[in-house]
């Protein structure tokens, strides 16, 4: 059998940093849950079903610093520094619980991948943005903006290694 070839690089696009700040501030209309999910996914980078996994049992405190314990892929465990922002919406997802899922359904159940990709949808259309965006569309925005971050000091690194 042949097997259809892909392509080297990704055609996935993320959010511009405008369009990002728009979905951010759409998912807090939205409610506690559709900004923690925003948060998870486009300000830590975290993979959907990373996201969808955390437990408030795994939001913690180390050297004086909010963090997440997360299962990565292939099940390795990462420890994730919160950003204040961050800690905020996942604070107000958690409410007043003291455990079981973060991210949950209407119906109080842990959130799956197909309930997250509907809020990221139910979010862009909110935002006003017409491109068709996924989970691990913020995943690449994540990665574009540090990036952007990054952008004055790879040059000046680039123009130091060419004196």
């Amino acid at each position: 059998m042949r097997r259809p070839t892909v392509p080297a690089e990704s055609t996935t696009l993320g959010l511009t940093y405008l369009e990002f700040v728009a979905f951010l501030h759409a998912a807090n209309s939205l409610g506690p849950n559709a900004l923690a999910l925003a948060n998870l996914l486009g300000m830590l980078g975290l993979r959907v079903s990373e996201a969808c996994h955390v437990d408030i049992e795994h939001l913690g405190e180390q050297r004086g610093h909010r963090v997440l314990q997360i299962l990565g892929k292939g099940g390795k465990p990462a420890t994730v520094p919160l950003p204040v922002p961050v800690a905020r919406a996942l604070d107000a997802a958690r409410g007043d619980r003291d455990q079981g899922p973060l991210l949950r359904t209407r119906t109080g159940r842990r959130m799956d991948r197909h309930t997250a990709a509907r809020i990221v949808s139910n979010t862009c259309r909110a935002a006003g943005i017409s491109a068709r965006i996924s989970p691990h569309s913020l995943r690449h925005t994540y990665v574009t903006q540090l990036l952007d971050c990054l952008r004055p000091f790879i040059v000046l690194h680039q123009l130091d290694s060419t004196s």
